[in-house]
């Protein structure tokens, strides 16, 4: 073989593993964002198995509120009805609205937040929502990463040729900044 064809074959073997390098990197980063949103989802799942004990804590003192608990329950049927990630998102977004009129109902009974049942639920759902929140910021970083190879040249040319897109970040519904408000 002549010189020159070395030269080709060394330059096509090189772009051939740059081409694998980039495939298993965007391969092993979508991974990482599905992985991230199933442990979004077991935060979740958490929060939506400790809403009925809490619930039942809080009916068997104060029976006032039912539109909250009907509110829970409603928002509980969507998420796991929902099919796509927007969909859960919005229907997560729903159930923190209604804990949040809960815990503020909560908060205004003293004779509801002195009961020892609905004092350990509180804890261990504000440690969810604490974990929620640090796997929602997970699940973002990963989708960042993969996107950023997706976007950047040239492994977007190879993500393009292998039918890798960007994803999309978990983000709040319109108005979830606002603080829930509770009438009675």
């Amino acid at each position: 073989m002549t010189k020159t064809k070395w030269i080709i074959l060394g330059v096509v073997v090189l772009a051939a593993l740059y081409v694998f390098s980039v495939y298993n990197g965007l391969i092993t980063k979508n991974e990482l964002v599905d992985n991230q949103w199933a442990q979004v989802e077991a935060q979740y799942q958490r929060r939506f198995d400790l809403i009925p004990n809490l619930v039942e804590s809080v009916k068997g003192i104060f029976k006032q509120e039912q539109t909250i608990f009907t509110a829970l329950a409603e928002a509980r049927t969507r998420y796991s009805g929902a099919k796509s990630v927007d969909e859960k998102a919005a229907a997560a977004t729903q159930v923190e609205s209604a804990l949040g009129r809960l815990l503020v109902v909560v908060e205004n009974y003293p004779t509801l937040k002195s009961s020892d049942d609905v004092q350990l639920f509180m804890v261990q759902l504000e440690g969810t929502e604490n974990r929620i929140s640090v796997e929602r910021l997970r699940f973002n970083d990963a989708v960042r990463n993969l996107n950023l190879i997706v976007k950047r040249f040239p492994s977007n040319l190879i993500a393009g040729m292998f039918g890798f897109s960007e994803r999309p970040y978990f983000e709040s519904v319109e108005g979830a900044e606002v603080a829930p408000k509770v009438g009675f």
